[in-house]
């Protein structure tokens, strides 16, 4: 049996989500990983630097004594105050500030609509070199979902970057060649996240044979070809590209349904599945760098001093198909390949 063990890893884009549905899936995410970004999309949703500190007492809550860190984040509305987030900042409390474009996903209706009307803000976080984590997709009706991210690059993100090239950005959850090769040609101040999912199924997985609602999330998975170079990326060892799961809980009923909810859930797996990614790429040695030291290096922080070791069996692994939660059943992502790697406990 082969072993591998690593840094403990980071998970740099993390849903989390609130009430019985945090307290229920919360320690499927520490028993893993060291540290995570906490999204701020609930409802209401995490505006202020008070909203901030009472979501992160509340995960410490539902953690009890485990030493899982959350690392929390602002959402930034068109009322944003610039002098809040730069006090919640200053003080510790906050790693980044998120930017939903309005209507882009769950919970992102209170989102940017207008870019000019938050530039006071950004040009604060750019002096005080607080990083800003992006959902980089348009979302005007007549651009086709699936290409929602290129034109985002093209039409938004690149000339926000001209207009403030000291901001450093995380273009989070990258699906396309377009944006990885976007990222990879950067001078500097940008970086990007890779989910798990992203990096195994392409749509066919989703549409092909039946809609599978599970696999449903935005942004939305692409062709494969995208899928290809998204796993180039993340093998490749670049410092700008890791691990941000987007592991994003739903109850079943909310996904499977006339109008499901987007979002894959797969905190419970991830590690296994990228083991089993980087083995297939012949690059176990690069795994390190994705999950548990890039993403450190990126936001100012210490690589984590515990280490998790991953073992190799010759058997396929199982994992549970669903967490029961307060709120409810919440599916656990099933890649659809055979995983060969597993946590040692």
């Amino acid at each position: 049996m082969q072993q591998i063990t690593l840094r403990r890893p980071d998970d740099w884009h993390l849903h989390l989500r609130d009430g019985p549905m945090l307290e229920g899936i919360v320690g499927e995410s520490a028993r893993d990983f060291a540290r995570a970004i906490v999204m701020p999309n609930l409802v209401p949703p995490v505006v202020t630097r008070a909203d901030a500190l009472a979501y992160r007492d509340r995960i410490r809550a539902a953690l009890g004594d485990d030493p899982f860190r959350p690392c929390m984040t602002l959402y930034l509305t068109e009322a944003t105050d610039p002098d809040d987030v730069a006090a919640a900042a200053e003080d510790g409390l906050v790693t980044a500030v998120k930017l939903y474009p309005a209507g882009a996903t769950t919970n992102s209706q209170s989102g940017v609509r207008d870019l000019g009307e938050v530039m006071p803000v950004l040009e604060r976080m750019a002096a005080i070199g607080l990083p800003l984590c992006i959902h980089g997709e348009v979302t005007t009706p007549e651009v086709d979902i699936f290409d929602r991210e290129a034109v985002f690059i093209e039409t938004v993100l690149d000339p926000l970057r001209a207009r403030l090239p000291e901001l450093r950005i995380t273009l989070e959850h990258v699906t396309t060649k377009d944006g990885v090769d976007y990222v990879r040609e950067a001078e500097k101040n940008l970086a990007c996240t890779l989910t798990t999912h992203h990096l195994v199924i392409d749509r066919n997985h989703m549409l092909v044979g039946g809609i599978r609602p599970h696999y449903y999330c935005l942004p939305i998975v692409k062709r494969a070809e995208h899928k290809r170079a998204l796993r180039a990326a993340a093998v490749s060892g670049d410092a700008r590209i890791f691990l941000g799961t987007d592991s994003a809980p739903h109850v079943d009923a909310a996904k499977e349904t006339g109008c499901g909810c987007a979002g894959v859930f797969s905190a419970t797996n991830t590690l296994p599945i990228l083991a089993q990614v980087f083995e297939e790429d012949g690059a176990l040695d690069r795994l390190e760098a994705f999950t548990s030291l890039n993403g450190a290096a990126w936001y100012g922080m210490d690589p984590n001093e515990a280490t998790i070791t991953l073992e190799r069996s010759d058997d396929p692994v199982t994992f549970p198909a669903r967490i029961e939660t307060g709120a409810g059943p919440v599916t656990v992502f099933d890649p659809q390949m055979e995983i060969h790697w597993r946590v040692a406990r």
